[in-house]
């Protein structure tokens, strides 16, 4: 059974804190969790159900997520690389596995490259390698609506920019992850108009070099078929630029692949964490098409 405990650190005065379920039979470093801009430590059940067995779990509310303080103006990546290190020091262990989703990937990278020593490996989902003027356009137009006040046409907008709803491409639970995206999306502006505003602001801006490669740290990158924020092809383009890396695309998701094929995706981490076979993994195998129950708009 894990144990449970939260702790509080800060960084350049900006308090943050993170939480770890410990393992004591553990099999391999611990593992911390980095999500999207607006996720924060308490939204990885299916994580922490399959990998709690094998290490302890790690997610955190950094500087400018969830109960941590607000970033300074700026840019804030290098900041919040510290704040990451600052959870290795305070762990107490020479190294980590580190998993990055979306935002949460460019950081983990980000981190990689400036400490690649204290990373034992590296996985990355919904990597934001390459982000269209599309997509961009639309995101900011959504943002405009955010600090308008509209916040409903903010949700709708903002999840609708992150997910495939085109219904030629299967996937799956994909009405079901676009109700839990626009919620959360909602939520997060109903209760700090501002800070979601900013946080989503630097993850459409601030990147780090996606071709200037990595080295010495074992990677796994992944993404949904479907993706429309950066396409598997892209994916594809950006594991070649990481020597001896692993890239997998899973069929029938997009984006939010995390959300549409949880628990494949969570057996897909720990099997690369623990050194076992990714090729027999569950999320390779492309998932039947529901029936459809939802009546009337579905994305509104």
């Amino acid at each position: 059974m894990s144990d449970e405990s939260i702790r509080l650190l800060s960084v350049s005065a900006v308090p943050y804190s993170y939480r770890v379920l410990r393992q004591p039979d553990r099999v391999t470093e611990p593992v911390m969790i980095l999500g999207g801009a607006l996720q924060g430590m308490h939204g990885w059940p299916a994580m922490e159900d399959h990998l709690g067995p094998v290490a302890d779990v790690v997610t955190a509310d950094l500087p400018g997520m969830g109960s941590a303080g607000p970033l300074p103006p700026g840019p804030v990546v290098a900041l919040l690389c510290k704040a990451v290190e600052g959870i290795i020091d305070d762990l107490g262990v020479p190294q980590i596995n580190l998993f990055g989703y979306s935002f949460g990937a460019t950081l983990a990278f980000a981190c990689a490259q400036r400490f690649p020593r204290r990373i034992a490996r590296i996985a990355l989902g919904g990597v934001p390698a390459e982000l269209s003027a599309e997509l961009l356009a639309e995101c900011h137009q959504a943002i405009r609506c955010l600090e308008n006040g509209d916040f409903e046409s903010f949700a709708t907008m903002a999840a609708k920019a992150l997910m495939c709803l085109d219904e030629e491409r299967h996937v799956a639970r994909r009405r079901l992850a676009y109700r839990y995206v626009r919620r959360s999306l909602l939520h997060s502006a109903q209760r700090s108009p501002r800070a979601a505003a900013d946080s989503l602001r630097r993850a459409l801006s601030e990147h780090p070099d996606f071709t200037g490669g990595l080295t010495g740290v074992r990677t796994l990158i992944f993404s949904g078929e479907h993706d429309t924020v950066t396409s598997a092809a892209r994916h594809r383009d950006f594991a070649a630029t990481v020597p001896g890396s692993r890239v997998v695309t899973i069929p029938d998701s997009d984006h939010w692949v995390i959300l549409e094929r949880a628990e494949d995706v969570a057996d897909l981490v720990t099997r690369f964490f623990t050194d076992a076979p990714l090729k027999s993994a569950p999320c390779l195998v492309p998932v039947a098409r529901e029936e459809l129950s939802v009546a009337g708009p579905a994305y509104v």
